[in-house]
Parts: C-alpha cells; structure tokens; sequence
C-alpha cells in the first residue's frame, strides 16, 4: 500500500499507518537499541498479531498515528502520535520513535514539527506533552530544539540494568509554537490563535 502526504516538510511527511505497518512497527519496538531510550517499551514484547490488532483498533478509534516516510526515498522511517486526547481541555500527549539509522539526523525534529502543526492548527489543542527519559540526551536536544520546556521530572522513574533512572515531563502551549509546515495550504497572512 502506497503512503499517503497527510502533513509534509521538507526532507519528510506523515502518513497514516495501516495494518500493513505491523511488520515494521514490530521490529522496531522490539529493537533495544530503539526500545530501551523510549523507557516503557523495553519492558514488553509485542508480536506482529498483537501490532496488527493495536493498529486496527487505532483506525477503528481515528487515532492521530502516523508513518514517518522521507520524501526522497518514500521510506518509513519512524512513526509519531498524538495520544491521551482531550477535546475538552485541548491537550494530548506526543510519541516518537525512529529506526536507528535515522536519529541524529533532523528527520525526528521535522516529524514532531509536523504533528505539532497538526496538533495546533488542525486539532485546535492549547498544549502538548511528552515524556522522556533523562539519559536520552539526543530526545531532549531535539525537543527543546522544537520548542518543549521541562515542566517536572520522575525521579527513579525507570530501573534498567539496576541503574534508576528519571523521566522528564516536557511540553509546548500553542502560544508558543509557531506553524511551519501546514500554514502553507491556508489563504492569506496566518497567525496561530491564541485563545
């Protein structure tokens, strides 16, 4: 199945994911070099079964998940979400995960600048959130790169190796985001609203 330009940047876009990225989604998660910085998904294994299912009930659901593709090679490469939304009080949570070729390379900065347009222009959220692990300083480079602040930290959050570890709370208001990719397809001068 062909991938589909939801959101695109300039080196990648997002695609909504399909029951036919079971596969690929599974060999990421359970890559440790992948799986251990992302904290929680080391823990577990999930078998393509499990993928296939998880990504039907995202779909049945209208879950904001996505493939990252590159533009150049119409590869994925990642997928990112928006999680834990709530329409009431405008916020949601962010995920991201890229294969290890593709880290350290601007593709994970321009994949969360996407979503986040997506988050505050589309969806009309106010502010989005993120946990990361503290020792994943390449995550934290990037967030604070787009724009998340360190808004609290669990400490001894995760115990891999018998070393304790703290998560990092982040997060961006729409306030102090300023779109990049989808204000190119409105009309006219475009300024984020900051109700």
């Amino acid at each position: 199945m062909p991938f589909i330009k939801r959101a695109v940047g300039d080196r990648c876009y997002l695609s909504p994911c399909s029951q036919e990225d079971a596969e690929r989604w599974t060999v990421w998660e359970n890559d440790l070099d992948i799986a251990v910085p992302l904290g929680g998904e080391a823990y577990t294994t999930v078998s393509i079964d499990q993928q296939r299912e998880r990504l039907r009930e995202a779909a049945a659901r209208h879950e904001h998940v996505f493939n990252i593709v590159r533009l150049d090679t119409e590869r994925a490469i990642g997928r990112c979400m928006l999680f834990a939304v709530d329409q009431v009080n405008r916020h949601a949570m962010l995920g991201i995960l890229l294969d290890g070729e593709h880290q350290g390379q601007g593709y994970g900065r321009e994949a969360i600048r996407l979503l986040l347009d997506y988050a505050f222009c589309l969806l009309n959220l106010n502010g989005v959130m993120l946990g990361v692990m503290a020792f994943n300083k390449g995550a934290l480079r990037c967030y604070k790169a787009v724009g998340f602040r360190e808004i609290g930290r669990r400490r001894q959050a995760r115990i891999i190796a018998g070393v304790k570890h703290d998560a990092i709370l982040m997060d961006i208001l729409a306030e102090e985001y300023e779109p990049v990719y989808l204000t190119r397809h409105l009309p006219g001068e475009h300024a984020l609203g900051k109700a």
